[in-house]
């Protein structure tokens, strides 16, 4: 997976927009949506104000596997590992988040029964 993307998916579960991204990077939206896009190469000074904005270490961004955010692994002497330790505000937030999701699915199957 390329940083870029690695980029948009932690940014998205941070919840922040593109446009808030690029005012904080001082650049175009465009210019942002080509660093998510993998169109352009992203110098490491602008990688380390992109993980301060998104509070998040560079080897998180350039390690970031989805697969491992809430799930946990089994190592090899069968305890149990998270592979990425979030804050407890963090995990508030995602919380908040899949709570606000998990709302609009039920208005949007409400909407849809009503059709």
């Amino acid at each position: 997976m390329e940083v870029g993307t690695n980029i948009r998916k932690i940014r998205e579960l941070k919840g922040f927009s593109q446009e808030f991204m690029s005012q904080q990077l001082e650049l175009s939206q465009r210019q942002f949506s080509r660093i998510e896009n993998n169109e352009t190469d992203v110098s490491l000074s602008k990688l380390e104000r992109i993980g301060e904005i998104l509070e998040v270490s560079l080897t998180q961004i350039l390690g970031f596997d989805e697969r491992f955010i809430f799930q946990n692994c089994e190592n090899a002497f069968g305890t149990n590992q998270n592979y990425y330790a979030f804050s407890k505000e963090e995990r508030e937030q995602y919380e908040k988040r899949i709570t606000h999701l998990e709302g609009e699915i039920v208005f949007l199957r409400n909407q849809l029964e009503r059709k």
